[in-house]
């Protein structure tokens, strides 16, 4: 089991961690201790209970607002995938298509004639 040292607000802590966890834990005392100097600078020198307390109800906070986005995004992506936005592709109408056809048909009857007649 290793061991990883880190500092919050003005106190050095040293706290076991789980062998491959040590990053996880260092990167958590790194947030905990940004908000502790955050309290620092604005109130100046706390008691450390005061001071871990006040960093974590702000972490948690942060966690709560973070948890509020993320379901609010789950709830949008959930609508969007039950009611996908409708694609309209325009579609041409069958009694179009026949006339385009026709003329398409008259069009090479007339090159045909035109090309026996020895035109080009």
């Amino acid at each position: 089991m290793a061991e990883v040292d880190f500092i919050i607000g003005h106190k050095e802590y040293r706290v076991a961690a789980q062998d491959g966890e040590e990053k996880l834990l260092q990167r958590a005392a790194n947030l905990l201790d940004a908000e502790a100097q955050q309290i620092l600078a604005q109130a100046g020198r706390t008691p450390e209970p005061r001071l871990l307390l006040l960093a974590g109800l702000m972490l948690a906070d942060r966690v709560a607002t973070l948890e509020e986005r993320a379901e609010k995004a789950e709830r949008h992506l959930n609508r969007l995938q039950a009611n996908p936005t409708r694609i309209e592709v325009p579609v041409i109408p069958s009694d179009l298509k026949e006339a385009m056809a026709e003329l398409a048909a008259r069009a090479e009857s007339l090159a045909d004639r035109l090309e026996e007649q020895g035109v080009r």
